[in-house]
């Protein structure tokens, strides 16, 4: 466990051939291993000797997928400092939490966040240097006090080849921020040596080898596209296509333009693609697996025959990494996302009110441990009340539900807390009912997440009540929500109560609000022919 680190990882690959393809962004370059490794080099030396970095200090990044987000993830590495991966749609309050629930001084950002960034500088309490990629053009006012640095400059930098901290497994390597069912998102705080297991069973279980290419659309600040996709094929030495965004008309051709033999999905990533009518040569490229997590059931066995692909599917999150995997010469129960590997977690299927064990077959809460020390997280940064709970009894609580059959294959059935979960994102409500309450019409808001259509995704429901003779139209509120949230955090709903269905002891009745679903009165932004991409272009140029 000692050499799990990105250090020892990425010298190992420059070591079995500098010369060869690492990393092609689409639309963008092609960086081999040696190349890849000097620019992490360089960046470690820059945020050491720039900066005042060190080992175990915090780093924000908040980068699209590019060559630049690569750099800064194996840079932290080597350096040893800690990355704190930000969401790059974050803005207002989410923005400002995350920030300053994570205390870092330093954030590396691209230039097309920089206006969200400028919009709540004020409030950023620990920020004290900005490094941005790209033009910082008319925003030196508006960062007063602030030290910004090009990225440019980090890598203008000699290689930091020597006077490196030493690193082991068990030292943190990244802050990832996750949501539950209260408060904001919570920071997750993740070792070395757990995002290399994560890594190693990818390699394992898909059987990449230095031959194999990798096509990955997932966003760099989420465990499947950093720890599963790109350091798995830094694991095997092989090759990464790291597209910039998530187009399902356009995976089919990037799949055959770039030669990927290996893909990466979530399920509803998955059913967009399978939405894409079919053209009769959809067989036709070297794909022949795809991981995904979860491996939508209803379209599981046309996927696999119209693509010609093995769908692959496991279980995991951000706290505990992936614990279920599916063997690649096995032919799991239809649905299963896989076994345990017993040498290193423990899964038990409990009730959810007490704790207890229950019969093979039947469906329960999934709790987790490890058998080895330090492949779980290490609690949630700064949140050691959240963390108990988490942990309670011994077990950390997923908040899935699931079963184990005789053969001991794992079947995630659904989700036990009051999760949103939309697009592959974890969603906490309090952040939309927080932004909501913030305008003045409404007097309370709950959200909570209805059927998209597509499997194990959310939309969002946003339930309100208005102040004593105030008027709001949905639209409107739409609009301000939008200059507040994320794009995946604006509701596609919004429904106007009397009041809010609340318990005896005052708490909001969500499950009630989740089981009304979508009714007549409810006003759909869809229907009604409201494009976010507009709305949020319209409250970009307000705050530009």
């Amino acid at each position: 466990m000692e050499n799990w680190t990105v250090r020892h990882a990425l010298a190992a690959a420059v070591a079995r051939g500098p010369a060869r393809p690492f990393l092609q962004v689409v639309d963008g370059p092609l960086v081999s291993y040696g190349e890849i490794s000097d620019l992490a080099h360089r960046v470690a030396r820059g945020l050491r000797d720039l900066v005042g970095l060190r080992k175990g200090d915090l780093v924000m990044t908040m980068l699209p997928n590019g060559l630049e987000v690569i750099a800064a993830w194996l840079g932290c590495g080597v350096l040893g400092a800690i990355e704190v991966c930000l969401n790059t749609s974050y803005r207002g309050g989410p923005l400002v939490h995350a920030v300053n629930a994570c205390g870092a001084r330093v954030l590396v950002l691209s230039s097309e966040a920089l206006p969200a960034a400028a919009e709540v500088s004020s409030q950023l309490r620990a920020l004290t240097h900005l490094v941005v990629v790209g033009a910082v053009a008319n925003m030196s006012e508006r960062l007063a006090g602030l030290t910004i640095l090009p990225w440019e400059a980090l890598l203008a930098e000699a290689p930091a080849h020597n006077s490196l901290e030493d690193l082991h497994g068990r030292d943190l390597a990244a802050i990832l921020y996750t949501s539950g069912t209260t408060g904001s998102a919570k920071p997750v705080l993740l070792t070395h040596a757990q995002n290399y297991l994560t890594a190693h069973k990818t390699r394992d279980c898909v059987e990449i080898g230095d031959s194999d290419v990798s096509y990955c659309f997932h966003p760099m600040f989420h465990m499947a596209g950093k720890f599963m996709a790109a350091y798995g094929s830094l694991l095997a030495g092989s090759k990464l296509v790291l597209d910039r965004r998530f187009v399902p008309e356009a995976w089919i051709s990037r799949v055959r333009e770039f030669g990927a033999t290996i893909g990466y999905g979530h399920g509803p990533m998955l059913e967009m693609i399978h939405a894409v009518p079919p053209t009769g040569d959809d067989a036709n490229h070297k794909m022949t697996r795809v991981l995904a997590a979860p491996f939508p059931r209803r379209i599981a066995k046309d996927f696999e025959r119209r693509f010609g692909v093995r769908g692959l599917e496991c279980w995991g999150m951000t706290e505990i990494g992936i614990v279920t995997w599916p063997g690649m010469h096995e032919k799991p129960p239809f649905g299963s996302c896989g076994r345990v590997d017993r040498s290193l977690f423990d899964l038990r299927i409990v009730d959810p009110e007490t704790d207890e064990e229950l019969p093979v077959g039947q469906a329960g809460e999934m709790v987790v441990r490890a058998q080895r020390p330090w492949i779980l997280f290490q609690g949630y940064l700064g949140m050691p009340d959240a963390t108990l709970r988490a942990w309670r009894n011994g077990w950390f609580h997923t908040g899935d539900t699931g079963r184990i059959d005789a053969d001991g294959y794992v079947h995630f059935v659904d989700r036990v807390t009051d999760k949103i979960r939309r697009r592959a994102e974890n969603i906490a409500s309090y952040d939309i009912e927080s932004a909501a309450g913030a305008h003045p019409a409404i007097a309370e808001a709950a959200a909570v997440g209805v059927p998209s259509g597509f499997e194990g995704d959310d939309d969002i429901k946003l339930s309100i009540v208005l102040r004593a003779g105030a008027e709001l139209a949905p639209a409107e509120l739409i609009e301000f929500l939008a200059a507040e949230l994320p794009h995946h955090m604006v509701p596609r709903y919004v429904e106007r109560l009397k009041a809010l269905p609340r318990s005896p002891t005052n708490k909001v009745r969500k499950a009630e609000l989740r089981a009304s679903g979508i009714g007549p009165g409810a006003w759909d932004r869809k229907v009604a022919g409201m494009s976010l991409r507009e709305v949020f272009g319209k409250v970009s140029g307000k705050c530009g």
